[in-house]
């Protein structure tokens, strides 16, 4: 673990293991395990339950750096990954959202590492679908997208998204590459009922989306919204018999579960349901 920790200084990367303070870091880093963050480590929006700094172009210096994509790429070889995860910061303030960047970003690691698969948890754009096929033609086998939470919670929990947005960019990323497989994930005990986590994994089939992941919201400071409840493991038991009822390849749900999480096991047994 301290080796990839020395590692990712070394080359200034970033994981979203570290910037979203993930409950699974340890087992994760010490199975050899990282999900990359690129775009820099500020996040120019401020959803009530992350963790990752926030910041603005104006106070903070929030310029790409030109050698991310390639060294996201070396760092994943070093590691000989079999599955490289990439996520971002939301980047608003950039005309592509960062687009280019994440494409690139996956083009080098598919250079680096050609038998690996590799995973793209991408930001909303804003509903910019020319950024979200900008990315899927960069060749990821997996594409992820985040719902978060249920509709009704949007305001308070992701004020500056929009559930239905969300949803077209799962839409449109399945209908443009139906070859890729589609993923989202949400938290439980932010103040839902059972009935709208079984809306939203309805809302989620809808658009063709092939996995879902169900994980237990944890306040990870004070500043952050506040834990409402926390979910019976059987509860996300019958999420998980809900979602496969619905047609879902996969459904990853309980207390410890995260987006990418375990995200090489998830697709690889999402696959072989696929086909």
């Amino acid at each position: 673990m301290n080796r990839l920790k020395s590692e990712l200084r070394r080359f200034n990367l970033h994981t979203v293991c570290e910037s979203a303070r993930c409950p699974n870091i340890h087992e994760c880093f010490h199975r050899g395990s990282a999900t990359f963050m690129i775009l820099g480590n500020y996040c120019t929006r401020g959803c009530g339950f992350c963790s990752v700094p926030k910041g603005s172009p104006a106070k903070q210096d929030m310029r790409l750096d030109p050698a991310e994509p390639a060294n996201v790429a070396r760092v994943a070889a070093q590691m000989k990954l079999r599955h490289v995860v990439i996520t971002s910061v939301n980047r608003d303030d950039l005309a592509d959202g960062g687009s280019r960047h994440f494409a690139e970003t996956v083009g080098e690691v598919t250079r680096a590492l050609p038998d690996a698969r590799v995973e793209v948890l991408t930001p909303d754009f804003c509903g910019d679908l020319t950024a979200v096929a900008r990315v899927l033609d960069a060749g990821p086998h997996i594409f992820n997208h985040n719902m978060e939470t249920v509709a009704r919670l949007y305001r308070r929990v992701r004020p500056q998204a929009d559930y239905a947005q969300s949803l077209r960019v799962l839409e449109f990323a399945r209908k443009y590459r139906p070859d890729v497989m589609t993923k989202s994930g949400f938290m439980v005990g932010l103040g839902e009922s059972a009935g709208e986590v079984r809306e939203l994994l309805q809302h989620l089939r809808q658009q063709g989306t092939d996995v879902a992941t169900i994980g237990q919201y944890l306040q990870p400071t004070r500043r952050h919204l506040p834990v409402t409840a926390y979910v019976e493991p059987r509860q996300f038991e019958d999420y998980r018999e809900y979602g496969l009822s619905l047609g879902f390849k996969m459904v990853f749900s309980g207390p410890l579960v995260r987006s990418s999480y375990m995200a090489d096991l998830v697709s690889e047994q999402a696959e072989r349901a696929r086909h």
